[in-house]
């Protein structure tokens, strides 16, 4: 880094009073806000959209991994844009972005034009949040103070899932499908207004460069795994050479990558670092199963006719009150017994929730439905704060875009193959209950698989 850039680096993340940081923590909670609500409303518009466009599973899961999977393969990169050309700036453009794409998926005349829309709407988000932890990590610098942060950063997920499938429902009921796009447009203009005014900008470009090479090949191997999965049922060979290519891909990533050292886009040294490495296979695991979850309960509660729209959110209120109620607390947890118990025990709680809306898929009453909804809720509030802060808090400031993007690739790369792989699973056990209980269980064993990871790669303090 040259003199001019060093100098501004540090005037620019001085220390701020505490007013001006709840005003930055206001932002960026709002930036998280809107990008889970449009999450969360779009999962249960997922059956009105099939019924407006004629469509089948196949391209439902489309729309909620287009969006998965474009923030995914991105996200690499707008954390490396946040470090080298401020984080602000890409905080601010991804808000645009994301405004823009919102907008496109109103007006949408067709469901690939959909699709597309909310490809770019994850590009949006692949500039907006990992910028906004980012910033996060350079604001706060005390780890306690970057905990408490964290929580209530984290407890804004659970919010937009509170507020999401009820106003989704509501909104889709009254005013079409078209109206849960339109409704996230107002938010995000204010983030781009608000941001400009209150965020410090930040940069540390140190010996750091974009990797065009490495950014496509990243792509092609989320997407090709994404494809392979969502494609294996209806087109089998295609998605073997799909996936193979995949795979070579991800060799090809590794090996370019290997090559650059720490100016690599994926600095293959951070994964020497265990509580690193035990974070993000914990976040992916952690979102494998939940965003599965989210994508099939709704469908399979209107597609069987128990729930119309608005009583589908009703019911998965219990998973997102108990989240934001527990989110705000995980701070204090991780103080108290350490990082490894609430990641590894929460993730761990996340696989009970699973396990028993696998079991009671079938019941008739919904109250265990509401059980296993409540447990993943209490994991997700223990596991979500603490897995980005031990991810993010394991490097330095200068690699905290870079940490922060590649938390939220594992992220979303969870929450891609797991819409993928469960909703694959899903329609080859014949969809309905019995579908959705192989599909679970399956979803539940992989999280306790992470979580036995989390526990053996996690720090007993932090």
């Amino acid at each position: 880094m040259d003199g001019v850039t060093m100098q501004r680096a540090h005037a620019n993340t001085a220390p701020l009073t505490t007013s001006h940081k709840r005003l930055v923590l206001c932002v960026l909670s709002m930036a998280v806000l809107v990008a889970q609500i449009d999450t969360a409303v779009v999962n249960l518009a997922v059956r009105p959209i099939g019924q407006f466009f004629h469509a089948e599973v196949g391209p439902l899961q489309w729309v909620i991994d287009a969006y998965n999977l474009a923030y995914a393969a991105l996200l690499l990169s707008g954390g490396l844009l946040a470090d080298l050309y401020g984080r602000r700036r890409a905080f601010v453009l991804g808000a645009v972005v994301f405004s823009v794409a919102s907008v496109l998926c109103a007006l949408a005349p067709s469901i690939g034009w959909l699709i597309g829309a909310r490809a770019m709407a994850g590009v949006g988000a692949s500039l907006l949040l990992p910028a906004s932890l980012a910033i996060l990590r350079v604001v706060w610098r005390d780890p306690g103070e970057r905990a408490h942060a964290l929580g209530v950063w984290a407890a804004c997920n659970g919010l937009a899932m509170a507020i999401g499938p009820t106003a989704g429902g509501v909104l889709v009921t009254h005013f079409g499908w078209r109206a849960v796009f339109w409704v996230v447009v107002p938010v995000s203009v204010a983030i781009m207004v608000l941001a400009v005014r209150v965020v410090p900008e930040s940069t540390d470009a140190a010996h750091r460069r974009f990797d065009a090479l490495a950014q496509v090949l990243g792509a092609i191997t989320l997407g090709g795994l994404a494809f392979a999965a969502i494609e294996a049922h209806q087109a089998p060979a295609v998605a073997a050479s799909v996936l193979v290519m995949a795979l070579v891909a991800l060799t090809w990533f590794i090996r370019v990558e290997a090559r650059h050292g720490s100016a690599a886009l994926v600095p293959l040294d951070l994964f020497r670092v265990r509580e690193f490495r035990g974070a993000i296979v914990a976040t992916a695991g952690m979102t494998f199963g939940m965003y599965g979850a989210l994508f099939l309960l709704p469908l399979m509660w209107q597609s069987t006719g128990r729930f119309n729209v608005i009583g589908a959110g009703i019911a998965l209120m219990p998973m997102a009150l108990v989240f934001m109620a527990v989110s705000p607390t995980s701070g204090t947890v991780v103080h108290r017994y350490g990082s490894r118990l609430a990641t590894a025990g929460g993730v761990g709680i996340i696989a009970l929730g699973l396990l028993a809306l696998g079991a009671f898929s079938g019941a008739a009453s919904v109250v265990p439905a509401g059980i296993g909804l409540a447990l993943t809720g209490l994991g997700m509030g223990f596991a979500t704060g603490p897995l980005m802060g031990a991810a993010v808090g394991a490097v330095g400031p200068e690699r905290s875009g870079t940490a922060s993007a590649l938390v939220n690739v594992a992220r979303m790369s969870g929450a891609t193959l797991g819409v993928a792989i469960l909703g694959a699973v899903y329609a080859v056990c014949g969809s309905g209950a019995s579908g959705l209980r192989v599909a679970m269980l399956c979803g539940g064993s992989v999280q306790l698989a992470c979580a036995a990871v989390a526990w053996r790669h996690g720090a007993e303090r932090r």
